[in-house]
């Protein structure tokens, strides 16, 4: 994929979307973790749009995806109402454009440049702790009460897991995943069963952006969200989606460079602050705690080996995949611990 020549498809995608404008520089301003490619775009009339390419999963997906964020955008009510950036639209609708020659099938997307603030601290005190529970479940319930008014969503967890068991199947998944194809597979069905006994379905559903590192958005002096971009991970699904993220938002090692998906930061005492703050303003039920550590299984099995590849630089993907395998799956039964959750919340 590095021999692509984007600009060239940027371009072709910006001359579809609005020909009577040209574009005069083209700026990568991708983070280097990630392999989708995101750009900063000058017009010859001084305006500047947001390029975002992509390649990792599927292009209806992509598009299902930046349907719905917009409808999300446009209906979110004060205090989020600028909060979600939002795509260009032409014919009523959010142009994407999608290149296919060859080997090559990726997506291109434009988004209005989003405003930011300021980015929360690598280690966070309690106090910003509590402040930024109280935000992350206002916002959670404000994303939820736009749910009726929004387009459907395809993805679902289920069928997630269930592409990664047919490519099990294939002979690309057996020789990519070797020695570990019959364990990832006992690790999908300890998955879906543990969500129909959980009954999953019957959880609030609204749109979460599961990425919440502290480089996807920005917050006011008060530590009140201002801003959210990088959709690379959006999905309709429960709430709970996001919360391992914000473990390690509000983790005692704080954010890294270099870094790793290990379980621990669940069972922090400071997340248990998190979430003493955040259940006073949306209550958790039992089964959406319970669920966390399901959330955790999810994300390793779909983002981490599923889309691994894909998503990170091959130094990273490889190294995470390994970790899965030796750390990340073994350390779930182990080191998860619902009732000490639940004992805290008072459930």
């Amino acid at each position: 994929m590095r021999l692509i020549d984007y600009p060239a498809i940027i371009q072709e995608a910006w001359s579809g979307f609005d020909a009577s404008k040209t574009i005069v520089n083209i700026e990568d301003i991708s983070a280097k973790v990630s392999t989708n490619h995101v750009f900063r775009i000058k017009l010859d009339n001084d305006d500047q749009v947001i390029a975002k390419l992509s390649y990792f999963g599927k292009y209806e997906h992509f598009k299902e995806d930046h349907r719905i964020i917009q409808a999300l955008s446009t209906n979110l009510l004060y205090p989020f109402e600028n909060v979600v950036a939002r795509s260009l639209m032409k014919n009523n609708q959010v142009y994407t454009f999608r290149y296919q020659k060859g080997l090559i099938d990726t997506w291109v997307v434009f988004y209005n440049p989003i405003r930011t603030k300021e980015k929360l601290p690598r280690r966070l005190n309690e106090d910003e702790i509590r402040k930024l529970a109280v935000q992350v479940a206002k916002f959670h319930k404000a994303c939820f009460r736009t749910n009726s008014v929004l387009p459907k969503s395809s993805k679902k967890l289920r069928t997630d897991i269930q592409e990664l068991l047919d490519i099990l199947d294939t002979d690309t998944g057996e020789f990519e995943h070797r020695m570990h194809v019959d364990f990832l597979r006992e690790q999908c069905s300890i998955f879906l069963k543990n969500i129909q006994k959980l009954n999953v379905i019957a959880f609030d559903l609204l749109p979460v952006f599961v990425d919440w590192n502290i480089g996807n958005f920005s917050v006011t002096e008060d530590l009140e969200l201002f801003s959210r971009w990088d959709y690379d991970w959006f999905r309709v699904s429960s709430r709970i989606m996001d919360f391992y993220f914000f473990s390690r938002v509000v983790s005692d090692i704080g954010d890294r460079t270099a870094f790793s998906y290990v379980i621990g930061p669940l069972m922090e005492d400071r997340f248990m602050i998190f979430l003493k703050e955040y259940h006073a303003v949306y209550p958790l039920t039992e089964n959406e705690v319970r669920f966390m550590k399901e959330a955790y299984r999810f994300f390793i099995l779909n983002y981490v080996i599923k889309y691994g590849r894909y998503f990170f630089h091959r130094t990273y993907a490889i190294k995470l995949q390994r970790e899965a395998y030796e750390i990340y799956f073994p350390s779930i039964e182990r080191e998860f611990n619902a009732d000490k959750i639940l004992q805290i919340l008072g459930i």
